[in-house]
This record gives C-alpha cells, structure tokens and sequence, in this order.
C-alpha cells in the first residue's frame, strides 16, 4: 500500500511509539464530534446540561467497565462537543495501578514486538484503542437514533498520567470544565 500511494494518505499515528497501550496504567482521553458540533447538551450557568445524546454519551462511559472488567474509571465530563475522562486499565496479570504512578520505561526493547503482546493488531488485544472503538461505536448507534447526523471525530486524544500530582490536576480540570467553558480550546472553535 505504501509503495502505491507512496505514503501519501498514510496518517501517521498519535500514540506513542514505544508504550504498550494495554499496559495497565491511567489514562486521561479526550473525545470529540466531528465537527465540534454540540450534540450533547449545553451549558448554563457553568453546569452541563445533558441533551438525549449526551445522557447516552455518559452512560455508554459508565457502562466500558462493565464490556472491559480489567478497566476502572477515574472522573469524566461529557461537554457540549467532546467527553473528557479517565481510563485505568488494571488487568490482574500486570502490576496494579493502586497508586497510579506510572513511569515511562526506559528500556524500549519491547518495540520488537510492536508495543503489543501476542496479535500485532491493536485492535485485537484488551488496550485503549480497542476501548475507545468500543465506546464511540456503541454511542454512534444510540445516538444516531435520535439524530441520524451525529458522528465523532476519527481519532481520540490520550495522555498517560504519570503520577499522583498530574492525576488530580487532570481530575480538577475535568471536573472544572463546565465552569470554564467559555475559556476552552473547544469553545472557542465555534466563535
């Protein structure tokens, strides 16, 4: 494919290189609509307010620990155009994410395999991506009854959270974004 089209529609990746995405870490994820168009509700008085789609939007986020048993949730907003939230993946076969420090390893010899235990596929192993595939789907088919034009951007934002001090400044950022509305990047789309 890339000899074909010589790279050209080839959209080089957002995620790390070297970091295992199935690792059990936390993980801050931002979500938009394409478009930045307001599906889910509105904000008044720096309180969100749910529309239909943004009632099924947050409990489809409620609902990925019960499709993926190995994930906790940390906060998470549904906004006008995006979902804010964090993710922690916490599989008993690997270190748990008790304390949520997590430390980028040093050593990159695990870039042989890709990043990726067993299947070279992302999207074939218990990892964010596959979580997040997960979520926007189900959400697209809920949301798509009550308004056939909703759709979500193509991609996702992600951070891995690295310690304690960086998880509660995402988690007051979370929880604050409805207050600080009309200061944020995505608001400020629309004007």
């Amino acid at each position: 494919m890339s000899e074909k089209f010589k790279n050209k529609y080839r959209i080089q990746s957002t995620r790390l290189q070297y970091w295992n995405y199935g690792r059990n870490a936390a993980y801050f994820v931002t979500i938009c609509t394409k478009n930045r168009t307001h599906f889910f509700g509105q904000i008044i008085s720096g309180t969100m307010i749910l529309s239909e789609t943004g009632k099924i939007a947050n409990q489809n986020w409620l609902t990925i620990p019960k499709q993926f048993p190995y994930v906790k949730l940390g906060d998470h907003i549904v906004m006008p155009n995006h979902v804010h939230g964090i993710i922690i993946i916490d599989k008993n076969d690997d270190d748990p994410v008790e304390a949520r420090l997590i430390a980028l390893p040093q050593d990159h010899s695990h870039k042989k395999s890709g990043g990726f235990a067993g299947n070279k596929n992302p999207m074939l192993n218990n990892n964010l991506s596959r979580i997040i595939r997960w979520y926007k789907g189900r959400t697209t088919f809920e949301c798509r009854k009550i308004d056939s034009d909703f759709e979500w951007q193509s991609r996702f934002h992600d951070h891995i959270i690295r310690n304690e001090k960086s998880f509660s400044n995402i988690s007051n950022y979370i929880i604050n974004n409805p207050a600080n509305w009309k200061e944020d990047k995505f608001h400020k789309t629309l004007l």
